[in-house]
């Protein structure tokens, strides 16, 4: 069982396990990695760390719609790209490869 915050996920024997593979934005790519970055404001780095661990256990992206993270599919896309709420104009865009998180990217809309 992994336990993220408030959320928890349960992990069979027999099921794989998703994970974020590529980035777009290179700060996002350095806060996961490594936990810092200077390229995101510090305001916003603990609200992106829990979308990015609830993105790295996802299988599908369906599975990213949780309170708070007001996700929703992008219309306009091929493939598919969907979101998630960070703060203001800030929001995460995605996309799925399988069952894997993939083009991460770090987006202000509005």
């Amino acid at each position: 069982m992994v336990v993220i915050g408030w959320l928890t996920f349960c992990l069979l024997p027999g099921y794989t396990i998703a994970m974020l593979k590529t980035f777009k934005h290179k700060g996002l790519s350095e806060l996961w990695a490594g936990g810092k970055t200077a390229r995101i404001s510090r305001q916003l780095r603990t609200r992106i760390l829990q979308r990015l661990q609830v993105l790295d256990v996802i299988t599908s992206p369906e599975q990213a719609n949780v309170p708070g993270f007001n996700f929703h599919r992008l219309h306009g896309f091929d493939p598919a790209r969907f979101t998630v709420h960070v703060n203001g104009p800030w929001c995460i865009t995605f996309e799925m490869d399988g069952e894997d998180v993939t083009g991460v990217d770090l987006e202000q809309y509005h």
